[in-house]
């Protein structure tokens, strides 16, 4: 009897072991299969380029590989570019550069259903380098291979770290430009009381050395902008009439110029003096915006040369001239990629039209904005071409390119607002390249 006891004891303490080893194994597999993904990063050989840009040669072709945060904790790796023409990428993570342009590649790791993205930027030139000098607009060493700087044969930006008049000044030089008959200076006058735009002080020289007159159009939003006597008294109170002239264009309302081929417009309003000028200087200051996404040379010459209708036009993408609100994210950002290309084809296809951005004081918000939110990077420089598409990609790459999360927001500000289609649309439909030149001049 005692033996049978101590048999049953025995194969019930064995059965309690195998229990408690099924357990925690079952216990450990559901821990394992819980965990979730913490952190996505992308490499390329050595080179951590999550969330930055990568330069490739047309041609080429590139490996990447995607770590995540714990190791374990993946189901299934998605790639996907927005540009296969350009850049293509397969199911292991090769990379290939089909042709010139840019192109955002995201990465997504599926981990039983839950989806966690991240993302880097290509940039594809051609097989001819245009590489100027050792060193990177950052200042950094000079990229090796497929990282070096754009192609030649494509549209020259300048660029200079010297944001004063002299360096406004030799940036425009640099142009080798020479406006002819009544000249036009286009920028922002700024919203009361706080908002980020041009010192006159800065502009002073340039503006006078061309006899330019300022001009702007009023607002379609209200504010201290929305009619022609108070956007006077703010350029009066801005220091503008203290060093030119200053124009509302559309004080007697809009003219029509004729958008070619376009997908949103088939005309454009702006103001009814734009007529009256032979030759415009676009002096913007480059900024975020709380719907564009960023405010450069293209929103300069399609919202900022726009009536106060044609603003309305512009942004409810071509449906309305009287309600600025409402419209469609994608169709506002193409229809001022459109507006821009009518201004440029008036203006004797690009020849009497010329643009010159500042990257200070970088806000999130525009300067049509008078309580933007304090910038929370470095100024740059001053960057200036004939191509306001090459202008503005030079900038976002500025941007994109800052380290330490330095300019993070506004890069976040552009993304979450799509801000990029505003450039691809405009290289689609002739206004200009995204592909350029980067020209350091202070060297």
């Amino acid at each position: 009897m005692e033996r049978k006891k101590r048999i049953n004891f025995r194969v019930l303490l064995m059965c309690m072991m195998c229990l408690a080893v099924l357990t925690a194994g079952v216990l450990y597999v559901q821990a394992a299969g819980n965990r979730t993904v913490k952190s996505i990063s992308i490499m390329i050989g050595k080179k951590d380029v999550t969330k930055s840009t990568y330069r490739m040669k047309t041609g080429k072709t590139k490996n990447c590989k995607v770590m995540i945060k714990p190791s374990n904790a993946k189901d299934k790796i998605s790639y996907q570019s927005n540009h296969p023409a350009v850049v293509s990428i397969n199911n292991n993570g090769k990379l290939t550069a089909n042709r010139k342009g840019n192109a955002k590649v995201t990465v997504t790791v599926n981990r039983r259903g839950k989806k966690k993205s991240t993302w880097m930027r290509i940039k594809v030139t051609g097989n001819s380098l245009g590489q100027q000098g050792n060193t990177t607009p950052g200042g950094g060493e000079k990229p090796s291979d497929d990282q070096n700087s754009e192609t030649e044969g494509t549209p020259a930006v300048y660029m200079t770290r010297n944001i004063d008049s002299a360096g406004l000044m030799k940036v425009y030089q640099s142009l080798q430009w020479t406006p002819s008959g009544r000249v036009a200076v286009k920028l922002s006058t700024g919203e009361p009381p706080a908002s980020n735009y041009l010192d006159p002080e800065l502009i002073r020289e340039l503006v006078q050395s061309v006899d330019g007159t300022i001009v702007e159009c009023n607002t379609a939003y209200g504010g201290s902008r929305a009619s022609t006597a108070m956007h006077m008294q703010v350029a009066k109170d801005h220091g503008f009439t203290e060093i030119a002239d200053v124009d509302i264009q559309d004080a007697d309302g809009s003219m029509e110029i004729p958008v070619k081929n376009g997908l949103r417009l088939s005309v454009n309003y702006v103001g009814k003096d734009f007529e009256h000028y032979d030759s415009y200087l676009v002096l913007s200051h480059f900024k975020g915006h709380s719907m564009a996404g960023f405010g450069g040379a293209v929103k300069n010459i399609s919202i900022g040369l726009a009536s106060s209708e044609g603003k309305c036009w512009i942004h409810s993408g071509g449906t309305s001239r009287t309600n600025a609100w409402g419209g469609k994210q994608n169709d506002f950002l193409e229809s001022m990629a459109e507006a821009g290309k009518a201004v440029s084809d008036y203006l004797g296809n690009g020849k009497r039209i010329m643009y010159i951005n500042v990257m200070n004081r970088l806000s999130v918000d525009c300067d049509c904005d008078g309580h933007p939110a304090k910038p929370d990077m470095h100024d740059i420089g001053i960057l200036a071409s004939a191509d306001p598409v090459a202008l503005d990609q030079a900038c976002v790459d500025l941007i994109y390119e800052q380290k330490n999360g330095d300019g993070a927001s506004l890069v976040n500000r552009i993304e979450s607002r799509n801000g990029l289609l505003t450039l691809e649309h405009a290289e689609e439909i002739g206004l200009g390249n995204r592909v350029y030149t980067l020209v350091d001049i202070d060297r």
